[in-house]
């Protein structure tokens, strides 16, 4: 097993200028914690588990009870509540620990840039350039701080920025016993990246009556509505043959994929839509003449849309068996994840307190629709209301990813409202 050594400390003498919070995220940052689909295991590397090991570290340094790592590398921890709050219901905070595998992780070296509007050059050939032309939501950033690579790496902000808030909130609350709260439950997952970061956190034993996760957004963003998801594997079986001697002989698996991709609508793809628009995804095509394999992830936000989605994809195969033969198509199209919007209907109250937790941290509310999935949309799913809060960085799953370190203080502000307007909650339904 991988032994846990601390990164970079916080009194290690770098960037003794920045609050805390930023120096906390910073030492995080430096830790490559990507996850690996191809991996079956539970977390998916072990440099997950190495985090795991140390955040359990911090902490109990920052003040949390009954502070667990379990096997399958899920981080869970403990803010008593504070006299006169025992009898609210359970707060849940989640934040997860591994980062996108689909930018390089290694040897990652943050540094702090002053923005000034300028354009920021990352590395020293001047090849990866952040700039409000090509970037254009800088343009909010200017005057301030960002925490950038040297962009050769991604920044990992997605999701260590939400770590770093819940961590620093324990140790605020610690620090500060006067503080109203909840009963307050923390966990902090694996493996989200790749669609499993709720799949070894059981909720009976978590023990919270509703969550926030922390993950991702620009400041002021309350999510509460995402995509309903789901994915199809597509086979296309054909008849390989010599060229030369084909005809009425071949059927080239190829060319029904090919055609079964063209009859997807053209408008209805990732690149043609935004907001509340759905869309078809061809994401993965191998294969040969004799055999192809399709991978397609269909998503909307209407669950009446989504479910003729669906239908229309297996028509799609239907419609390809009928020219070339009954079998010469199958399609599997299951469920990933559902709209957390129909789920949070009951749970008004839970809602409502993120809102009222962004406004007395003096930030503009914003509920965009998330094009996207959370684990708080899984978490809802399983009967565990939990609506996602912004955690502040920008161009996650690049090596062009920063955090505006304001972005970051004033998810901490949220989340200490959230603590104290826990104190205040008297029931989650309604």
């Amino acid at each position: 097993m991988l032994q846990p050594q601390r990164p970079v400390r916080m009194d290690s003498g770098r960037f003794e200028d920045l609050p805390r919070i930023a120096r906390r995220f910073l030492a995080y940052a430096e830790m490559d914690t990507a996850s690996d689909p191809s991996s079956g295991a539970s977390p998916s590397t072990r440099r997950q588990l190495a985090f795991a090991q140390i955040l359990a570290i911090e902490l109990r340094e920052a003040g949390a009870e009954d502070v667990r790592v379990s096997n399958a590398g899920v981080v869970t921890a403990t803010i008593p509540a504070s006299p006169g709050a025992e009898d609210r219901p359970v707060m849940g905070l989640l934040a997860h620990m591994d980062t996108s595998p689909e930018a390089p992780s290694d040897r990652i070296l943050p540094r702090v840039a002053d923005f000034t509007g300028e354009p920021l050059r990352l590395d020293e050939a001047g090849e990866r350039v952040l700039s409000i032309e090509t970037h254009p939501e800088l343009a909010r950033h200017q005057g301030e701080r960002l925490i950038v690579t040297d962009g050769r790496t991604l920044l990992g902000a997605d999701d260590k920025a939400g770590v770093a808030v819940l961590v620093e909130l324990a140790a605020h609350l610690a620090d500060r016993p006067e503080t109203p709260h909840a009963k307050i439950r923390l966990a902090f997952t694996p493996d989200e990246e790749i669609g499993r970061g709720t799949d070894h956190l059981p909720l009976e034993e978590f023990g919270a009556d509703y969550a926030y996760t922390f993950d991702g957004g620009e400041v002021g963003e309350l999510e509460t509505e995402n995509f309903h998801a789901a994915e199809a594997r597509i086979v296309f079986r054909g008849v390989n043959t010599h060229p030369g001697a084909a005809k009425g002989r071949m059927k080239n698996a190829l060319r029904m994929a090919g055609d079964f991709i063209g009859s997807l609508p053209k408008k209805e793809s990732p690149e043609e839509t935004e907001g509340r628009d759905g869309f078809y995804h061809p994401t993965r095509i191998e294969g040969s003449v004799a055999e192809a394999r399709l991978e397609l992830i269909i998503r909307d936000f209407d669950r009446p849309s989504f479910e003729a989605r669906k239908r229309a994809v297996m028509a799609l195969a239907e419609a390809l068996n009928a020219v070339h033969g009954e079998g010469s198509v199958t399609a599997d199209v299951r469920d990933q994840y559902a709209n957390m919007k129909e789920g949070l209907e009951a749970f008004g109250p839970v809602v409502e307190l993120a809102r009222e937790a962004l406004r007395r941290a003096g930030l503009e509310l914003r509920e965009p629709p998330v094009r996207g999935g959370t684990d708080g949309a899984m978490l809802t799913a399983k009967g565990l209301p939990t609506p996602n809060l912004f955690a502040g960085g920008l161009y996650f799953h690049s090596v062009f990813e920063c955090l505006p370190i304001p972005s970051l203080e004033a998810a901490f502000a949220a989340a200490l409202e959230l603590a104290r307007g826990s104190a205040e909650l008297k029931a989650v339904r309604g």
